[in-house]
């Protein structure tokens, strides 16, 4: 491994996992203080580690100091003009100024009080109530985060990953979007551009930031979150004076089927070539189901926001299968890899979290339609025999662990052959030793069952068919996501790593 990402681990009352800042530069105490942090850093650097921080600019919480002076003041103050404030529509302001949704459901505008206790104001929130949008059309809002980025970096941080990163800036008239607004998802394709994501003031922004974490020493990195889609306008992102690395969730929502990775693959490396940028690769993250469960749905079944009790369940063992398989054909692409915690122990998904339990504010601001992202936000099982599979003390933990976890703790895969954790420590070693992250791609063959690609000195295939695919018989299997067929050949939902003489 080379770095760890952390997730918002700042003040907040914690209406979104974190994602509801109210100071940037602190520790919750939930988690520790800043001399924890700097540890942290400093321990992780002896090991040969980088710590990447999460950094939320698209909104603070409404606890955050400067939304706290902003209510008690009339409209257009200064205080106010740092977020989005905006009268109503209809004769007494009764309706909010445009039609826009919150992705996590409902309205994305809440109404004020104003201090003598009558309707006020509305103000945006792409998400929760608690998330207040700031105004990035000002310029103290731009000087505050140069501030937040130097007072990390100070730290000994080595980077970014930069929340809702194409949301910061919005169209200037606000104008309607009759579309709903998905909780992830990219732009479509085939219609305009939403008056709220992948604006072009965006760009801006991240040159500004790029010159901040230029002018420090070592190599710092800034890391997009921006569902933009297609591949072609998400590499803008990553162009030499902008970000380093933008995710690449069209490859985490693609189909399990040789076609559909043929095709994001090929596209995603030929629009970062383009701007001279790395690819990234992901397959799981605390926003969606985890891989292992997701690929256990029917393929083309559509993609899930969350899964619990009464839905249609996955398939654990297939879903283990394929996930073990993509992730092997994943890591031996050239680009960067990121993991997210418990993948490396073929974790699945929490698909039967009691409802009374879930904390994601999609659930109720869906009118409980949507389950939201809990089920992947479980803590991860450390010790099978442990209280709380050894997150903690007692067997309380703060989302509720299911009793099957025990069969992916930690200590019952260690040294085990064939466990999902030895495949993940085997097929990083081979990674790092072949150099396949700064390695190229030469594609051997593109079916609709078999892909096969060379990168370096190996050769690497992934069985999508019914039917077992033999290999050269000069060949070395360096790893294999599951046992070969007796004759060698590779099984359906298999990747091997092959080196032939």
């Amino acid at each position: 491994m080379d770095a760890v990402w952390l997730s918002p681990f700042y003040p907040s009352p914690q209406a979104d996992a974190g994602y509801d800042v109210a100071d940037y530069r602190d520790v919750d105490p939930l988690f520790g203080s800043l001399a924890d942090a700097d540890k942290l850093i400093a321990e992780a650097r002896s090991r040969g580690l980088r710590v990447i921080v999460d950094l939320v600019p698209n909104h603070t919480s409404s606890a955050h100091r400067w939304f706290q002076e902003a209510l008690p003041t009339p409209p257009g103050s200064p205080e106010r003009s740092r977020y989005i404030f905006r009268d109503g529509l209809g004769p007494d302001g009764e309706q909010p100024p445009n039609d826009w949704q919150s992705v996590f459901g409902g309205p994305a505008w809440t109404r004020t009080v104003d201090p003598d206790g009558q309707p006020g104001q509305w103000y945006l929130h792409l998400f929760d109530t608690g998330q207040p949008d700031l105004n990035w059309d000002n310029p103290e809002v731009h000087a505050e985060f140069l501030d937040v980025l130097r007072f990390w970096l100070d730290r000994g941080v080595d980077g970014f990953r930069v929340d809702v990163a194409h949301g910061l800036v919005k169209q200037a008239d606000l104008a309607d979007w009759q579309e709903p607004q998905e909780i992830l998802s990219g732009n479509e394709i085939d219609k305009p551009r939403p008056p709220m994501w992948d604006q072009e003031g965006v760009h801006e922004i991240y040159r500004q930031w790029r010159q901040v974490l230029d002018s420090y020493p070592g190599e710092r990195v800034l890391v997009a979150e921006a569902w933009v889609e297609p591949a072609e306008r998400l590499a803008r992102y990553v162009r030499s004076d902008e970000m380093h690395q933008a995710f690449n969730f069209e490859y985490l929502l693609a189909a399990w089927t040789a076609p559909a990775q043929y095709a994001v693959i090929t596209r995603s490396l030929e629009a970062t070539d383009s701007v001279g940028a790395p690819t990234t690769w992901v397959l799981s993250n605390h926003d969606v189901v985890r891989h292992a469960s997701r690929l256990g749905l029917a393929i083309g079944g559509g993609r899930p926001n969350g899964i619990g009790i009464g839905d249609p369940q996955p398939d654990a063992a297939l879903g283990l299968r394929r996930a073990r398989a993509a992730t092997l054909l994943m890591l031996a692409l050239p680009g960067s890899a990121y993991l997210y915690q418990g993948e490396e122990l073929g974790l699945p998904e929490h698909t039967t979290l009691p409802d009374e339990a879930r904390q994601d504010p999609t659930w109720a601001r869906t009118g409980h339609t949507q389950r939201g992202r809990d089920g992947c936000r479980v803590p991860i099982p450390w010790e099978a025999d442990a209280p709380s599979y050894g997150f903690g003390p007692t067997d309380a933990s703060w989302l509720p662990q299911p009793s099957l976890w025990a069969e992916y703790a930690l200590d019952r895969q260690r040294d085990v052959p064939g466990s999902t954790y030895e495949l993940y420590r085997t097929a990083l070693r081979l990674r790092r030793a072949h150099g396949l992250g700064r390695g190229t791609l030469e594609w051997l063959s593109s079916g609709d069952e078999v892909l096969t690609f060379r990168n370096g000195e190996l050769t690497v295939l992934t069985n999508f068919g019914e039917t077992p695919v033999p290999v050269p018989t000069d060949a070395e299997v360096l790893a294999s996501s599951a046992p070969l067929e007796d004759d060698g050949a590779v099984p359906t939902d298999v990747t091997v790593w092959l080196r032939t003489a």
